[in-house]
C-alpha cells in the first residue's frame, strides 16, 4: 500500500508496476508525483510546469529554425 505523502490517500499503486520517472497523480488531492526509486517505492511531489522528459524531447524536435 502506497500513501499519498500530501494527504495520506491510498494510491492504490502496484510497487512492481511502476517504473522510476513515471509521474503518478493522487486521485484525492490532485497532485502529481514522480517515481524517484522503485525499491523501497519513494515519491516526490513534481513541480508546477512539469514536462515529462519524452514530452520535452518531442517538443525540442519540433522547433526547428523555419528562416
Amino acid at each position: 500500500m502506497v500513501l499519498c505523502p500530501e494527504c495520506e490517500t491510498n494510491l492504490d499503486v502496484d510497487e512492481e508496476d511502476v517504473d522510476e520517472g513515471e509521474v503518478i497523480s493522487c486521485p484525492e488531492c490532485g497532485t502529481d508525483f514522480e517515481v524517484v526509486t522503485t525499491s523501497p517505492l519513494e515519491l516526490k511531489a513534481v513541480e508546477e510546469g512539469y514536462v515529462e522528459e519524452d514530452e520535452e524531447e518531442a517538443e525540442e524536435s519540433e522547433d526547428g529554425d523555419f528562416s
